[in-house]
């Protein structure tokens, strides 16, 4: 299990966004154990090659994605990883295993 250094970005970025008080401590506790729990997954070169393909990919077929979402699907792919989440776009991505937990 490893977590993308995208996926931390996007958290730290969400907590520092986040009004001051006990909910945003909680949630800054709680991100703390995971980024403790759950190491981070490096970003090579081979990360880059398929953040391109995957990106060229849904360019031709006129599909968008969001750029860090690009990173983060291109950062399981590489490690052979499931990608756990709720974001359905990327159930559309080829060659990548997708898992969602919330239900």
């Amino acid at each position: 299990m490893s977590l993308s250094p995208v996926v931390r970005g996007e958290v730290l970025h969400g907590l520092a966004r986040s009004p001051d008080g006990q909910r945003k401590q909680d949630l800054q506790d709680k991100a703390a154990r995971l980024f403790r729990a759950i190491p981070c997954h490096p970003i090579s070169e081979a990360v880059g090659d398929h953040t391109a393909a995957i990106k060229i990919t849904r360019q031709r077929k006129g599909l968008v994605l969001d750029e860090n979402d690009l990173w983060i699907a291109a950062t399981a792919r590489e490690a052979g990883a499931t990608l756990v989440t709720r974001d359905t776009d990327f159930r559309q991505i080829e060659v990548l295993q997708v898992e969602d937990w919330s239900r």
